[in-house]
């Protein structure tokens, strides 16, 4: 266990951090826990750091000591209405990368207007749980390369649902497919933790504009919505309008908004 003083002119109490486990830290006062900091790889391989603070100064030192004990880049992520923790990742050098914003997708079709969308000609849509695995495994890669070709992965909404190394299919049961007779062109995962999430809609480059990514969104939320759920949730990243334009024509609503940081 690592103890490590800090000793700054910010209070007239001196705070310790201690390294209680791997990438796990307390901040002490006086033998009193005011604060806690945790590292963690997200799926896609990345650091993220969070820290939870009584006040800025075990914040404050909290932040120093993790960044200098765990590699770069670190990334963090906040509500963009917590104006003091944002000021506190600011103050320990994270900038902003990104925003994504939230929403919650109304599931009625008669609210949607997703009520007599198909897809289109050759395309079948596979409802969740008969999808074959070999295939979904297969547009999923190729869906990602072709995203890492482009704007990267990383663009991507954040993946955080835990899934073995190196497979980048949650869980095969989750996923509604876009078919055609040799071959899946689009896929949807919704996922049933605490509350529905999309937590993926993509559609093959060569495919799009078809009304593929719309004809996944009207089977889901229809699915959805004979299940009893009202409402969806989403986040998409700010920079991609296309995805923005989709959710907004079909009635969603943004009700937050994240920030993910990097430093």
């Amino acid at each position: 266990m690592d103890t490590k003083p800090f000793t700054s002119g910010l209070s007239e109490n001196a705070v310790m951090i201690t390294r209680v486990a791997d990438r796990q830290w307390h901040a002490l006062d006086d033998d009193l826990v005011v604060g806690r900091g945790h590292a963690e790889h997200r799926p896609d391989g990345r650091l993220f750091v969070t820290i939870d603070a009584w006040h800025d100064v075990a914040f404050d030192r909290l932040a120093e000591a993790m960044s200098a004990e765990l590699p770069a880049p670190l990334y963090t992520v906040v509500d963009e209405a917590d104006v003091e923790l944002t000021a506190g990742w600011r103050r320990a050098g994270f900038t902003v990368r990104r925003r994504e914003w939230e929403y919650m997708v109304p599931t009625d079709p008669q609210v949607t207007g997703l009520e007599a969308v198909l897809p289109p000609p050759a395309v079948t849509i596979l409802p969740a749980g008969q999808a074959d695995e070999r295939l979904l495994r297969a547009v999923d890669r190729a869906i990602r390369d072709e995203v890492e070709a482009t704007v990267g992965w990383q663009s991507m909404p954040a993946e955080v649902i835990p899934r073995p190394e190196g497979d980048t299919v949650v869980d095969p049961s989750m996923y509604a497919v876009a078919a055609t007779p040799d071959r899946y062109v689009g896929l949807i995962r919704v996922a049933r933790v605490k509350r529905p999430r999309i937590g993926l809609v993509a559609v093959r480059a060569g495919e799009q504009r078809r009304g593929i990514a719309r004809a996944l969104l009207a089977h889901a939320l229809g699915t959805l919505h004979r299940s009893g759920s009202t409402a969806a949730w989403t986040e998409v990243n700010e920079s991609n309008r296309a995805a923005l334009a989709l959710f907004e024509t079909i009635g969603a609503r943004s009700t937050s908004s994240n920030l993910e940081l990097v430093r």
